[in-house]
């Protein structure tokens, strides 16, 4: 008896035998377990007058909890309620039995919560991918059929069954809490036929109304599929457009600069193509790949812009030294020099007819009219703090025609109108909006402007350079903007309010914006990118925003774009040195008078040129 006496199973028989007796104990000199931060094992201890308990169980203080998890309380040491000391106190005996409510299965197993919780906004954004048109076409009628086949409508569905619950029953008013939760369990039904046999009957819904004997049913189809999928299958598909993705042609551009704020390339409503490369002017004619130099200016002098009028016969030049001229392309004659056009270089040019607008890093924007005499400009518009880099003339043939917009390096874009109309609903100003779209009077280095010379607008969105700006030929009064490389959006503009219709985060420097005349849509050319696909060449459906293609080969940002008179051709120039030419848009369908029509009076690539007629997509213009 000795050797089982001192034996393991005996020194466990005791602990066992004491924790009985401690159960037996009144509750103030029970032993309770009081964990310590030491590695997760709690200690034994008694409360005072419980001596004899601690002594013969203190084999049990070395065994180490199964359930040792450290609590998170950063106090005493001690549990904070008394339920906390009942879940604490654990029974152990010979067979463990374990019990999922103490212990956290995530937290032992380390599952991942659904979902992977919140989102952590990472800052390599990805540029929006180029939707396959043929891919998703192909995937919605897969889907439908799919649908169709698996869980076809019916309009005879069985109501799902549902558990009656027991009347319950009250004493003295109060129902008892066992009678609310009480239901009467499933009974085998006491119907003994199993099997009946009824004729086809229209008024029981149950029972099905088709017609064996009508050929056209489907128990007598010889198709794998519903007549429904086949009617899908057989109907007829949308032509869908694709978009070549290389250059038909590629032309050298010797020291073409490598400048975001300049604007060297651009294409006439005669089908001849202007290109500034260092301090000479180069035209190539399309219709015969002709190339003939306009000018060349000194060494000391380069190129900084050139613009067509929207006649295509006269094109502006502008230089680093802020000198402005004026040349006949059909005569390749220099008609006009401006010595002292601005203080320092002229980044942006665009052409109203008659009327010449220039923008300099001097932060001013003037007005000239090229029939006049003097060298003055007739009208001065000072409304950016930096170099003023993008200019463009709304040339839409309605009330905006005299609305010109423009973006500078402070972030800031401008809208004016030269006629001096002011802004809707007040006496010049306008009620500043949430977003601080509204026209301040923030001059520029010239001093503070005058009353009438503030812009119509003002807009604030944007937090880089913004250079592309572009208006939209089909809907009157819509502008399209896009900011530098901090920025990467671009936003969407109705000048007629001053408010912006929707945005587009591209994740790239937005170097140009051109719209399509044969359809809604829009070109962006793109440069510096937080992702790894930089320099390309994107056209955006417009107004879904969905990327129709995808269009690369520069190796340097594509800082240069312009469109060809006929809307099919855009032209490309990159600090790679070369010009792209890609076919990026369908041909006018002949019904269309549209966008393009009397190139006589012509449309400048640059600013969109709807001048020669009105566009189909102009629904506002077909209401009476």
């Amino acid at each position: 008896m000795s050797g089982l006496k001192n034996s393991f199973f005996g020194k466990r028989l005791r602990a066992t035998q004491q924790e009985t007796d401690d159960e037996s104990l009144p509750r103030r000199t029970r032993p309770r377990v009081i964990p310590m931060h030491t590695g997760g094992t709690p200690i034994t201890g008694t409360t005072p007058g419980s001596s004899s308990a601690a002594a013969s169980g203190s084999g049990l203080g070395s065994t180490p909890s199964l359930d040792s998890r450290p609590t998170t309380s950063e106090g005493s040491g001690g549990p904070e309620s008394p339920s906390e000391v009942h879940r604490q106190q654990k029974e152990y005996g010979d067979r463990f039995v374990p019990s999922r409510d103490a212990g956290d299965l995530r937290t032992t197993y380390h599952l991942k919560e659904e979902g992977g919780g919140p989102a952590t906004p990472s800052k390599n954004r990805i540029i929006p991918t180029e939707s396959d048109a043929l891919k998703e076409q192909a995937n919605a009628i897969f889907n439908s059929i799919l649908q169709t086949e698996v869980t076809p409508l019916s309009t005879r569905r069985s109501p799902s069954p549902t558990r009656r619950q027991a009347p319950m029953t009250a004493s003295n008013g109060v129902a008892s809490a066992s009678s609310t939760t009480s239901s009467i369990p499933p009974t085998t039904p006491t119907r003994r036929r199993i099997f009946t046999y009824n004729s086809p009957s229209t008024s029981n819904p149950a029972t099905p109304n088709r017609r064996l004997d009508t050929p056209t049913d489907e128990a007598y189809s010889m198709s794998p599929v519903r007549a429904e999928s086949q009617h899908l299958l057989e109907s007829p598909r949308r032509q869908l457009r694709s978009v070549c993705k290389t250059p038909y042609r590629v032309l050298d551009a010797p020291e073409l600069a490598d400048d975001f704020y300049l604007n060297l390339v651009d294409w006439s409503s005669t089908n001849v193509l202007g290109v500034g490369l260092g301090h000479c002017v180069y035209l190539w004619t399309a219709h015969n790949a002709n190339v003939s130099k306009l000018c060349e200016l000194g060494p000391a002098d380069p190129i900084s812009s050139v613009s067509w009028v929207q006649k295509g016969t006269t094109l502006a030049v502008g230089t680093l030294t802020g000198k402005l001229h004026i040349y006949d392309a059909s005569t390749l004659q220099l008609q006009r020099t401006y010595q002292q056009a601005h203080s320092q270089r002229i980044g942006a040019l665009a052409w109203n007819s008659h009327v010449l607008s220039s923008g300099s890093r001097d932060r001013m924007v003037y007005h000239r009219d090229v029939r006049e005499r003097t060298s003055r400009p007739f009208k001065k518009c000072a409304g950016h703090r930096q170099e003023v880099c993008g200019l463009k003339w709304s040339s839409d043939g309605g009330v905006n025609s005299a609305t010109l917009a423009s973006g500078g390096n402070d972030n800031k874009v401008c809208i004016w109108d030269l006629r001096g109309s002011r802004r809707p609903g007040g006496l010049g100003t306008a009620n500043p909006s949430p977003s601080r779209r509204s026209g301040e009077e923030d001059g520029g280095g010239g001093g503070a402007p005058a009353a009438g010379d503030a812009p119509l607008w003002k807009f604030h969105e944007h937090t880089a350079a913004v250079k592309a700006l572009a208006w939209d030929p089909h809907v009157s009064g819509v502008l399209a903007t896009g900011g530098g490389t901090q920025d990467g959006h671009i936003r969407f503009w109705n000048v007629a309010n001053g408010t912006m219709l929707s945005e587009l985060g591209t994740g790239s420097q937005v170097c140009n914006l051109i719209w399509s005349l044969t359809s809604h849509e829009l070109v962006s050319t793109h440069g510096f990118s937080h992702t790894t696909a930089q320099n390309q060449i994107c056209i955006w459906k417009y107004p879904s925003l969905n990327m129709v293609a995808s269009l690369t080969g520069h190796v340097n940002r594509v800082l240069y774009l312009a469109m060809s008179p006929d809307g099919e051709t855009i032209v490309t120039g990159a600090g790679d040195e070369t010009l792209r030419f890609w076919n990026a848009f369908p041909k006018r369908r002949p019904g269309d008078r549209g966008v393009l029509a009397g190139l006589g009076s012509g449309s400048s690539s640059a600013s969109g040129g709807a001048s020669g007629g009105e566009s189909r997509l102009d629904y506002g213009r077909l209401i009476r």
